[in-house]
C-alpha cells in the first residue's frame, strides 16, 4: 500500500529515523513519554468505570441459589 501511494519502502528507508533522532539522547524521553501516556490512557479508563466494575455484567440476570427442600414431618403414632 504504502510502496503505491507515497514511494515508501519500511525495510530499505526506516533506518532514516535514527538520522534525525540521536537514540542516544532521545531514547529514554521517548520511552518516558510512553510510559506517561500509557499511565494517562490506564487512569482515563478507571476513572470512568467504579473500582471492581470493570467486568461486571449486569444485564445479566443473577441466578439464584435453589431453597432447601424440607424434610417430611414424622408420621404421628
Amino acid at each position: 500500500m504504502f510502496q503505491d501511494v507515497l514511494n515508501y519502502k519500511p525495510y530499505e528507508q526506516d533506518y532514516r529515523t535514527w538520522l534525525v533522532i540521536n537514540p542516544s539522547t532521545w531514547l529514554m524521553p521517548m520511552l518516558l513519554a510512553l510510559l506517561v501516556l500509557a499511565i494517562a490512557v490506564h487512569a482515563a479508563v478507571f476513572s470512568i468505570v467504579p473500582e471492581g466494575m470493570l467486568f461486571v455484567n449486569d444485564a445479566a440476570p443473577a441466578v439464584a441459589a435453589p431453597a432447601p427442600a424440607e424434610a417430611p414431618a414424622p408420621a404421628a403414632e
